[in-house]
């Protein structure tokens, strides 16, 4: 659906011919590639204060469900805490609706871009890549590594010393290696003191295969990953080449769906534009396209042709940051940013190829900064038995010291007698010439500390290596039902369920909370559009919603007819509005629709249909929520037909108009919208804004149409009491004044080597104000199938079960009665709090409370039970 650039030089048989770009119009030209706003982060140390509160209200209160709506910046894989200390109070999600992937991208982007904008990179701390020239860019004494990886734990040199060294932090096994020393001491007259190795030598020798086939099987991955083939530019022309051999500084291509092999700053794209769409699984587990820029200083120059020096950080952790700047033969430093670096592990996705420069590679790149290697994974079991075993330690010791000790005194006591008395027979016989010698007696030290011995040996089944031997073929018999179990088999992917670490299967049977996300785990992030709240009226399900509408199908150029492939119900009364309505009321709601098919980072893709002739528009991009929406508009006739970074191709009941992206504010957490500025066909330049009704609705002027703005606020109630996502959309026509202030501002701002973020956010603050309400939108996060019975075993089993969620608190409410985390015989305690210190403040009351109710009650299943709900800026 978008012109593409050609190929760079490439082998005979693989050259492409140049597509031609979409023709221009006089409107203004585009600007510079849009940069995310920031948001800031909280510390890990008053992450950690709070979970101590919290860490005492689970305690103390061990019949509460808690169902949390908490508002955070950060990852969706941070939500699901294992542990309180990875508990935060920020929001997972975009509050009241506003698109999850698009606010979590755009979050953690700008957040770190401002950190890295506001310094200054020095040399010393800078790493200098030479495009194209890979020998200058590895020579002495830059060191830098290849690109092959390593995730095993051992070698073979290692794997004995290593492995044991892990095996002995069990207490258990270093009392029975004792053990195996004291049988080996002759004096002590054990008849075979090689059987004693046996039990332990069986032990380790289980447990060492274990883990070498596990390591094995590390090593199989490793090498498959070290030897799959990317293309490199060589001579003028892109040849295979092993990934371990890529170094930094050569120039690569990637094709669609080809996985990258390094870190890579994006040099050009198949784009005219330079854009690029990456899919990072991989990476942090979204599965929603990100956007990607090659910068357009570059994007001309053929890649054999392109010569310059890269001066970017040294290699870190932050896979939302990036610092560097692109001198290129001497002019002008350009900045870079994160949105111009693509991760290894990131596949590519809707666009043909993209060509980019090694950064950083192997070791060094960010995805293996960030893995922590193959743990060594203990059980709480063993964990406690470590405990026990050095308090049965201690006692044995206590107990052997006092036979040590009495059986001193004894010798004492009888020593003038030890000559005669059996078993000790201290005077020899057999030596008639020396009245004084000795029969196997070395002293009266030497016969107390071989009692302690002997004590040890006869006492020794106080710990017995039996348990350990048997909990090791028990964990093994525990691997092998699980996984046969079909119970656990999962028909959609046909997958059994896999057990990866044999140490901690006894920690499935223990456990006491269940932290939880809610887009994406408990529902299935397929975002359905239910209703609209149009300039003050409500149309869609709760208005009497019509049937399932594929939306209006179009013919693309080369005359297929184009079909959305989500179909979505309609209202017929506001279909005839936008069709043959005239008035305010009408132009309001092609500007809702409009706004719903612009404002948006979704990128159109055209696949193949059962029908002949026929073809299924595909929308895809960062934000479920938008794709709802873009197959919202196409339903009531907006078709988003064709995206690039410069312009918009919208069918709009079957007229094609095209409008020029002027400007993009990305959404964040400190705003929560985003904005996009259009030029219109008629050369009107018109914003568009959509966000979380506590947003908008501080930016919207209330003064015109007020009886619109109350209709809505209870339109947005009313969707959220039926636990949809809402999102409130708004607008404003820009005169020429304004426009130019805002584009030399916004200029300014996206070209700024300091301060980037913070200018950024500022020209949007400034410009997405004194709005226009157009209405809001209602979108339904179906559940997964089964969560509801989960959730309800899990509380029967006596699971505290807690649920993160960036929704709004009647939504989160309604989805905790959905999915059974809630019921109706719950006594709801509600948090509402604006401050770190005033949500500690409530949270030390409600442990009161908690307390002081369940105290009423001796007897535990007469208790009712409370449910907790968290809201917490």
């Amino acid at each position: 659906m978008r012109p593409e650039r050609p190929l760079p030089p490439l082998p005979p048989s693989q050259q492409t011919e140049e597509a031609a770009g979409a023709p221009g119009m006089d409107v203004p030209t585009r600007l510079p590639d849009p940069v995310p706003s920031p948001i800031l982060r909280h510390s890990s140390a008053n992450s950690v204060r709070r979970s101590r509160s919290l860490r005492s209200l689970m305690a103390d209160s061990p019949s509460v469900t808690f169902a949390t709506n908490n508002l955070r910046s950060g990852s969706k894989a941070e939500s699901t805490a294992s542990s309180l200390e990875s508990f935060r109070f920020h929001r997972d999600e975009s509050a009241s609706g506003t698109p999850a992937g698009l606010g979590r991208v755009s979050t953690r982007r700008s957040a770190s871009e401002r950190a890295g904008s506001q310094r200054d990179l020095r040399d010393e701390d800078a790493r200098f890549v030479y495009i194209n020239d890979a020998e200058r860019t590895n020579a002495p004494p830059a060191g830098l590594p290849d690109n092959s990886i390593h995730t095993t734990k051992y070698t073979i040199l290692t794997f004995l010393p290593r492995n044991l060294y892990e095996q002995f932090h069990r207490v258990a096994y270093l009392y029975f290696l004792v053990l195996v020393a004291l049988n080996m001491v002759p004096q002590l007259g054990v008849l075979t003191p090689a059987a004693s190795v046996l039990p332990l030598a069986f032990v380790l020798g289980v447990t060492a295969v274990k883990d070498a086939y596990e390591d094995w099987r590390r090593h199989r991955s490793d090498k498959n990953e070290n030897n799959r083939t990317a293309s490199v530019l060589v001579g003028g022309v892109f040849v295979p080449k092993r990934w371990k051999e890529v170094q930094v500084g050569e120039v690569l291509r990637v094709v669609a769906n080809e996985t990258l092999p390094c870190d890579m700053v994006l040099l050009s794209t198949s784009d005219p534009t330079g854009v690029a769409y990456v899919q990072t699984i991989n990476l942090d587990g979204e599965s929603n396209l990100k956007t990607r820029y090659a910068k357009q200083e570059t994007m001309p120059t053929p890649a054999e042709a392109l010569a310059g020096v890269i001066k970017c950080e040294r290699p870190n952790r932050n896979i939302y940051g990036f610092l560097a700047t692109v001198d290129l033969d001497g002019r002008r430093a350009v900045s870079l940013g994160p949105s111009n670096i693509v991760l290894r592990g990131c596949e590519l996705k809707n666009t043909a190829w993209a060509i980019g420069v090694a950064i950083y590679t192997g070791r060094d790149t960010k995805v293996m900064l960030n893995s922590s290697g193959a743990p060594s994974k203990r059980s709480r079991l063993e964990t406690h038995m470590n405990r026990e075993t050095i308090m049965l330690a201690v006692v044995l010791f206590l107990l052997c010291a006092i036979v040590s000790l009495l059986a001193g005194i004894w010798l004492g006591d009888h020593g003038d007698e030890l000559g005669v008395i059996p078993f000790f027979r201290k005077r020899d016989f057999s030596v008639k010439d020396d009245p004084d010698a000795t029969y196997n007696w070395y002293g009266m030290g030497a016969e107390v500390a071989f009692t302690f011995m002997k004590s040890v040996i006869t006492f020794q089944v106080m710990i017995p290596i039996a348990l350990y031997i048997s909990m090791e073929i028990v964990r093994v018999g525990q691997a092998f039902f699980m996984v046969q179990d079909k119970n656990m088999f999962d028909d959609k992917r046909q997958a059994k369920f896999q057990c990866r670490a044999l140490n901690i299967n006894e920690d499935l049977g223990q456990i006491k909370y269940v932290f939880s996300d809610k887009t994406g785990t408990l529902t299935e992030n397929r975002m359905e559009f239910r209703c609209a709240s149009v300039h003050g009226a409500d149309f869609g399900d709760t208005a009497g919603g019509g049937d399932a509408d594929d939306g209006h199908s179009v013919t693309g150029e080369d005359g297929v007819v184009l079909r959305p492939k989500t179909a979505v119900k309609t209202d017929p009364k506001l279909v005839a509005l936008l069709k043959y309505g005239a008035g305010a009321n009408a132009d309001r709601a092609r500007d809702f629709f409009l706004t719903l098919a612009t404002c948006n980072t979704i990128v159109p893709i055209a696949v193949d249909a059962a029908a002949a002739g026929a073809r299924l528009l595909e929308y895809q991009g960062e934000s479920p929520d938008e794709q709802a929406l873009v197959y919202a508009a196409a339903a009531y006739g907006y078709t988003l037909v064709e995206r690039t970074s410069g312009h918009i191709i919208v069918d709009v009941f079957g007229s094609r108009q095209r409008y020029d992206v002027l400007g993009l504010h990305e959404f964040d957490s400190d705003r929560k919208r985003m904005s996009v500025i259009i030029g219109c066909p008629d050369k009107s330049v018109k914003l568009f804004v959509k966000g979380a009704d506590s947003s908008m609705f501080g930016v919207i002027d209330k003064t015109v149409n007020s009886d619109v703005v109350q209709s809505t606020e209870k339109h947005l109630h009313s969707y959220s009491s039926l636990g949809l996502r809402t999102l409130v959309i708004g607008m404003r026509e820009l005169s020429q004044e304004e426009f130019q202030e805002w584009q030399m501002a916004y200029e300014k701002a996206s070209t700024a080597l300091l301060g980037r973020g913070n200018q950024l956010r500022n020209v949007a603050a400034n410009i997405e104000t004194n709005l226009r309400l157009l209405g809001a939108t209602g979108i339904d996060d179906k559940l997964q199938d089964g969560v509801p019975e989960a959730i309800e075993k899990l509380r029967e089993a006596g699971i505290k079960v807690w649920v993160l969620t960036g929704d709004k608190q009647e939504t989160a409410i309604s989805i905790g009665y959905s999915c059974k985390l809630l019921t109706r015989d719950m006594t709801q305690i509600v948090i509402n709090s604006r401050s770190r210190d005033s949500c500690r403040k409530s949270l030390e009351d409600a442990i009161a409370m908690v307390n002081k109710y369940q105290s009423f009650s001796t007897d535990p299943q007469l208790r009712v039970p409370l449910a907790l709900i968290i809201d917490a800026f």
